[in-house]
């Protein structure tokens, strides 16, 4: 099971069982595998441990000798990654390991996401409870599933057999950087219906793609383009030259990263230079907005294979005005930290069914009556296109907390490791500090991580020297706590 590849990498136990976990199918959604993983790893050891229906797993370990009757600390990440990959990939989620390969100071996975996120952080907890030359107090090791998809695992799990009230998740991508704070969220679903007719004339597929992508809590102040919503802008420009209607449209799978691809496929009754002419210009002037945030912007048409059916011509106009009016991105930006997005909305999925286009959204902010409130924002604007939506997978944000014991022993060690000052700060995406927090009172929490880059897209890499440099950090904040 174990990926040669990363052999010799140090540490050699995190490297050996991230190798190891990336041999396990693990999208959101396919839990099974790694959670069953986890417990006959637990069992090997001799180690307590439990699991749920949802597939959590918890581990305790008792503290390194002299430190048996220290309070615990838990230890937290998520056992789930997304699912991307590039149009030329041939690997299945579901059933296939990831494709690792090694690029100077780079592992990444070929043709996918990597799944450092959030594989490293069960990689390192895993070499803790395998090292007994470890300096630590008693460890509770949670792991949590289906964190990108709705933080599931950690909404459900039961925390009443958690002694800590200290808490490190470790489910951060720059090093240097200690989160004190998160956004919460909500997912929107949302479901135009339309009505069905045939087909005639020729059917054309419009292809978005080569897209930058990424986080859409991390990453969305960087202005990349969303494929979901520049598709529709798309389609209402071609709409002023070209009759046409909608046969489908589809792009992204995950609603918590930025859309790469849209593929739109349209039945037009003219001719196919005047559609093919506009496209070529939509090309030029797309790429020139997006020059600097998608240099490898692509817009192409292609005669497509004949279709039966198609959305109606007036539904067709109403899911795209639907779509135009949406808002994405960022909607305000935080008055208390310079930079920092306090609201924001991202279109990560749309999808035609058999009589319906769906969309789904991940809203998110430090402020949750903002959030409220962007959410209904969508609900109205949803209703006024005669379609449904519905709010679910809400969670709450992580407040700052000022006396944090746990901030000042993380930056104190930071700086006597490295010598330089740790930057504490918040994080606009969601992490499950603030489902934990609710969960336990009192709970004093941080999240680190080693340097991951492009997460949520196949270009993730993840630094092999920031994970040997956080692991020797994270021993050491054990030894003091």
């Amino acid at each position: 099971m174990f990926n040669n590849r990363l052999s010799g990498l140090k540490p050699e136990k995190v490297f050996k069982y991230f190798g190891e976990i990336s041999a396990i199918p693990r999208g959101s959604g396919n839990m099974d595998a790694i959670s069953s993983y986890c417990c006959r790893f637990a069992s090997e050891r001799n180690l307590r441990y439990f699991s749920d229906e949802a597939n959590n797993v918890v581990i305790f370990k008792n503290g390194s000798k002299g430190r048996e009757n220290e309070e615990p600390i838990i230890l937290q990440g998520h056992l789930d990654m997304v699912c991307e990959k590039t149009s030329e990939c041939t690997i299945d989620f579901k059933t296939d390991p990831l494709d690792i390969q090694i690029d100077g100071d780079f592992v990444f996975a070929k043709g996918t996401t990597l799944g450092g996120d959030d594989g490293i952080a069960v990689a390192y907890c895993l070499a803790l409870l395998d090292s007994d030359d470890i300096s630590h107090p008693p460890l509770e090791i949670v792991l949590t599933t289906d964190e990108e998809t709705g933080m599931f695992g950690a909404e459900v799990i039961d925390v009443s057999s958690l002694k800590s009230k200290r808490m490190i998740n470790i489910d951060s991508e720059d090093e240097g950087t200690l989160w004190v704070s998160c956004a919460g969220g909500a997912r929107v679903d949302i479901d135009a219906e339309f009505v069905s007719s045939s087909v005639s004339g020729t059917v054309c597929e419009i292809s978005l793609s080569g897209l930058h992508g990424g986080h859409s809590g991390a990453e969305i102040h960087n202005g990349y383009a969303n494929a979901n919503k520049l598709m529709g802008r798309i389609l209402k420009e071609i709409s002023g030259s070209v009759d046409f209607t909608i046969v489908s449209i589809q792009g992204g799978s995950m609603d918590n990263a930025i859309t790469r691809e849209c593929n739109c496929r349209i039945a037009i009754t003219s001719e196919c230079e005047a559609l093919f002419k506009c496209i070529n210009r939509l090309k030029s002037v797309l790429k020139k907005e997006y020059a600097s945030t998608d240099p490898d912007l692509n817009l192409c048409i292609r005669q497509a294979d004949d279709s039966k059916k198609c959305i109606s011509k007036a539904d067709s106009e109403r899911i795209i005005n639907l779509l135009c009016e949406l808002p994405y991105g960022v909607i305000t930006m935080s008055e208390e930290i310079e930079g920092l997005v306090k609201t924001s909305l991202n279109l990560g999925v749309i999808k035609t069914n058999e009589n319906s286009v769906s969309m789904t959204f991940l809203c998110r902010s430090s402020d949750d009556s903002e959030r409220i409130e962007l959410t209904n924002r969508l609900l109205d604007i949803v209703k006024k296109y005669s379609a449904k939506a519905c709010v679910h997978s809400e969670y709450p944000a992580w407040e700052f907390k000022k006396d944090s014991v746990l901030q000042s022993v993380f930056a104190d060690a930071y700086y006597d490791l490295f010598g330089t000052k740790m930057t504490v700060t918040a994080i606009h995406a969601g992490l499950e500090c603030g489902l934990f927090c609710g969960k336990i009172s009192g709970l004093d929490c941080v999240s680190f991580g080693p340097d991951i880059f492009d997460i949520h897209t196949p270009d993730e890499r993840l630094s092999i020297s920031s994970v040997s440099r956080m692991w020797e950090y994270l021993l050491e904040v054990l030894k003091r706590i």
